[in-house]
């Protein structure tokens, strides 16, 4: 399958295949795998596609911003599929928490330096010359009844 193909590149090119280094794809793949093998132990149809497949599709999917059909056409699996395999896929990865990136919370944390700025919004009069009656003319139209 598409897997067998880049397994062949070394780690440079398999990044920029990918978008993730080797080493990180194969502790993915064993996160799926395990998942798969608990989903399975139920029963059920085996899968079209291998889990390194099923991965390769998902990190299409991520990086390159693929529609479901066209993925769908690449693997040779219905659109529906592709959708419920990648979905699936990503799901697995949240649960596990190995791949999670920390919240906005984390973020902040005690290194804050607040940057405090006062707006003066207090009201004050404009300045606008006073309308007289003397200033304006009125002109009366003879055009109108």
């Amino acid at each position: 399958m598409k897997y067998d193909n880049i397994s062949q590149l070394d780690d440079e090119k398999f990044r920029r295949l990918t978008g993730i280094k080797r080493i990180t794809f194969e502790i993915m793949i064993e996160i799926i795998t395990q998942a798969q093998a608990v989903k399975k132990a139920k029963g059920g149809r085996p899968n079209t596609l291998q889990v390194p497949d099923m991965f390769l599709m998902t990190l299409e999917y991520l990086r390159e911003y693929r529609t479901y059909f066209h993925i769908a056409n690449s693997y040779g699996v219905s659109e529906a599929s592709a959708y419920k395999t990648i979905r699936w896929i990503e799901d697995t990865l949240i649960k596990s928490g190995k791949f999670s990136l920390p919240g906005r919370r984390a973020l902040y944390g005690d290194q804050i330096e607040y940057d405090v700025v006062l707006i003066d919004a207090t009201e004050t009069p404009i300045q606008r010359p006073q309308k007289n009656k003397e200033d304006t003319t009125l002109k009366k139209r003879k055009s109108i009844h």
